[in-house]
């Protein structure tokens, strides 16, 4: 009996691989072996293949034809007996031997009428089912089978297997088109494109769908939200009815494969291996995560729950074993595994993951999402050298997160939350790790309340983020609250409260004030001196802001002298390798060069490297940093195309080991552009300024700092290259975002006015420039101190233009006060 072609059977390119296969030599393949997951189509195909041939009117009509339910070798040997019995005089009481019959007569014989025959074994569950019952090898015949396995033993002496896959997305609108217009329904396209999607373009689950619909009168919509129904199973989104005679409803179509996968070797982690990937993202799954030793040790567990093995005693599962159940798994199309692959080794379709999930209890489910982030965890390197591992570590969070949300909140929100986090952050994705701690707090408000620490502690990250994505005053806002909260619920000397402190200084600082930063990292270090002591790691780390910010609000000298107290300690109490201590190293030098000595500040960086190198390797992101300060140095130092030179040689290096859109190779971009405009190439600077600024426009918000400062910097080399009033008008644009963004008197704000008067003087308007810096002069004055180093430099640059207009004797008076 073969089954009837499916109602709105859709033609695809297996229709076509299956009728015109043949080998490399282009003789034809007489034996075809279909393979493919589950619910794909097979069985289908073949009766396409068998009718179309059987019904064939081009003369090459077929003389025989044998379709075999072949699911046990019994089925096969009784098919074959029952053919002989028919055919070729087999024997009725020996099925086996009337098998043997059928199969030689089969087989050409020179001088017999040739017989043109097509048999087909559908459904083989074990290719030693087949050992010895392959039909022979003839010209005038073809073997068909269609299996979920594909074991080597299927391929070979004259076979070819054919992979049978999912519909693409064109075949699976167009099959759910016309199975719902032959009953006179319509649903808008877009609902269909959505709903495929949401099946995952499986051939069985598009049918039953479309049966679901007609048979209920939903529209697609309506069966969409029940399918995303975490409450609901697969069983619940089949037809009352399955189409196209169909054997088994959508839920139970792997079920048996399941449990042949379990028996087969390692016997017993097949079925836990298949739990724990039904939780993770079925687009790749690293292998490092399904054989880390949290889910050796799920394994071993349910090998010894479930009789494989003694509960006492159990031996630990190694990881070979892990990667075998792999292997079994992939034999039987129930996941595909390529360990050439190795981050995205394991894809699973999400119909079965949906399936596997609805057999598990609540607290089955609970603890394999623990186990799964525990797994996560461990696969997941302390710095993220390789990103395509690091992005697919956070795809399977995301996915876990979503099937398993409130288990990773019991006891406590899970440290995979906070990791993927910050891989984000350190991707240079600063805006989803921003988004990613805003869902991280509300979830944590959600699932343990809102004093809970590790609520508080998703704030804290949300705030750094905030303000690494541009808004420093926001972070700022955001920490005062927070410190609050912080203060009660954990009291005013617990080290979260310290660390809330530190953030808000750091971000009042980014937000244009220095000097309050300063003042608050004094206040914090006094605390820290009281409570740990003056040696205590995180004292010495806080005497380090407060020099910095000393530096950033005009001194840079006496940022040069608490860095060198700083260092002796640090040698003393940490060592000289440690990593703070050669921060430190780095902070000294790059405010010796703000001081004035930029080439004592490059030969500080330049030993300072060999030492980086040395401890931490040439890719350590510290390593990479050092080099771009040294670059910065060497060209402050008088060699503009050095530092040109080595901010090439450096982006070079860093495109290979990080993200395109990692804020480092950004801010090297910006640098190179610097520095090829210092050593004489100012159209080719403004050139870069102006493709990065395009490109930045595409990965952050358009009143990020850092697009504010290529704008301020395009402006500036615009100018350079002869276009002083094109600079100018760049610079009167800019200046009107950086006041609305960072307010009147921000340091960068007063920056831009400096510039926007420079170049109209520049552009022809002397006496415009000098009223203008007059007006900046009075402002930085009474924002920065009349000894701030832009104060000065303002002084200067107000007397120059007021001597271009022509008042020497006032431009005099401004020079000499």
């Amino acid at each position: 009996m073969i089954p009837h072609r499916a109602q709105s059977f859709q033609q695809r390119a297996e229709t076509t691989r299956l009728s015109a296969v043949v080998d490399r030599g282009g003789t034809s393949v007489m034996r075809q072996v279909l393979t493919g997951m589950g619910g794909v189509g097979k069985t289908q195909l073949a009766a396409d293949y068998a009718l179309t041939a059987w019904d064939n009117g081009s003369g090459d009509n077929l003389d025989v034809l044998v379709w075999i339910t072949a699911s046990t070798r019994t089925a096969v040997v009784t098919g074959y007996a029952q053919a002989g019995l028919e055919l070729c005089r087999g024997d009725a009481d020996d099925p086996e031997l009337a098998a043997r019959t059928f199969l030689a007569w089969l087989a050409p014989e020179a001088g017999r009428k040739p017989c043109r025959w097509l048999i087909v074994l559908d459904d083989v569950a074990d290719p030693d089912d087949l050992r010895g019952l392959w039909p022979p090898a003839s010209p005038h015949g073809r073997t068909l089978v269609t299996t979920r396995r594909r074991d080597a033993a299927l391929a070979g002496e004259g076979r070819r297997l054919v992979e049978v896959g999912l519909f693409t997305e064109a075949e699976a609108v167009a099959y759910l088109t016309r199975a719902l217009d032959a009953h006179g329904r319509e649903e808008p396209e877009d609902q269909l494109t959505a709903l495929a999607s949401d099946l995952g373009y499986l051939p069985l689950a598009l049918a039953q769908a479309a049966a679901y619909l007609i048979d209920s009168g939903e529209d697609a919509a309506a069966y969409r939200q029940l399918l995303a129904d975490r409450a609901t199973t697969l069983a619940d989104t089949a037809p009352s009815g399955l189409p196209d005679d169909q054997a088994l409803p959508l839920a139970t179509t792997w079920s048996l494969s399941v449990d042949r996968a379990d028996t087969l070797h390692p016997a017993g982690l097949a079925r836990p291996m298949l739990e724990l990937a039904a939780l993770l993202d079925p687009n790749g799954i690293p292998q490092t995560v399904l054989t880390s030793a949290p889910a050796l040790a799920h394994l071993t567990a349910h090998r010894a729950r479930t009789g494989h093995q003694p509960t006492r005693g159990a031996a630990p599962v190694p990881p070979g074993d892990a990667v075998r159940a792999l292997r079994t798994l992939h034999r039987l199309n129930l996941v595909d595994h390529t360990p050439d692959t190795p981050h995205r080794a394991v894809r699973i379709h999400q119909l079965i993951q949906r399936a596997i999930r609805d057999t598990l209890t609540p607290d089955r489910h609970a603890q394999l999402a623990r186990t799964a982030a525990n797994a996560l965890i461990a696969a997941w390197p302390e710095i993220d050298h390789d990103t395509v591992l690091a992005q697919a570590l956070r795809a399977n969070t995301t996915a876990l997160t979503t099937r398993a949300e409130q288990a990773l909140y019991r006891p406590d929100a899970h440290a995979v939350l906070h990791r993927t986090g910050r891989s984000l952050g350190e991707a240079g994705q600063v805006t989803a790790a921003r988004d990613h701690y805003q869902r991280f707090t509300d979830s944590a408000t959600s699932h343990l309340g809102p004093d809970h620490p590790h609520t508080l502690g998703a704030r804290n990250h949300l705030a750094w983020w905030r303000g690494q994505a541009g808004d420093a005053a926001g972070a700022a806002a955001a920490l005062v609250g927070l410190l609050a909260d912080r203060i009660r619920v954990l009291g005013p000397d617990h080290p979260d409260t310290f660390n809330t402190r530190h953030n808000l200084a750091r971000w009042r600082g980014e937000a244009g004030d220095a000097a309050g930063a300063a003042a608050a990292y004094a206040e914090l270090l006094a605390d820290w001196v009281r409570v740990r002591g003056s040696d205590h790691p995180d004292a010495l780390s806080t005497r380090g802001n407060l020099a910095w910010w000393r530096g950033e609000a005009g001194d840079a000298a006496g940022a040069v002298t608490a860095f060198t107290e700083l260092l002796e300690r640090m040698v003393r109490v940490l060592g000289p390798n440690h990593p703070d201590t050669l921060i430190t190293r780095s902070h000294l030098a790059r405010w010796q060069g703000e001081a004035g000595d930029a080439a004592g500040a490059a030969a500080a960086y330049a030993e300072l490297l060999a030492d980086w190198l040395r401890v931490l390797g040439p890719d350590h992101p510290d390593t990479l940093t050092i080099r771009g300060h040294l670059a910065r140095w060497r060209g402050e130092a008088g060699d503009a195309a050095g530092a040109a030179a080595a901010y090439a040689e450096l982006l070079e290096h860093m495109e290979r080991v990080r993200e395109p859109d990692h804020p480092h190779i950004l801010s090297i971009r910006h640098n190179l552009a610097r520095w090829r405009g210092e050593a004489g190439d100012a159209a080719g600077a403004a050139a870069a300024y102006a493709e990065l600024l395009e490109h930045m426009e595409r990965v952050r918000e358009p009143d990020h700092p850092h697009i504010l400062s290529i704008r301020h910097n395009l402006a500036w080399w615009r100018g350079k290259a002869g276009d002083p009033a094109g600079a100018a008008a760049a610079y009167a644009g800019l200046l009107a975002d950086r006041i609305r963004v960072l307010g009147p008197d921000h340091p960068d704000t007063l920056t831009s006015r400096d510039n926007l008067a420079q170049w109209r003087g520049k552009a022809g308007d002397p006496a415009g420039a000098a009223a203008a810096l007059a007006g900046v002069l009075a402002d930085r004055i009474r924002v920065l101190g009349p000894d701030h180093p832009d104060t000065l430099t303002t002084r200067k640059d107000l007397a120059r233009w007021r001597k271009e207009a022509g008042d020497i004797a006032v431009a005099q008076q401004s020079t000499d006060s």
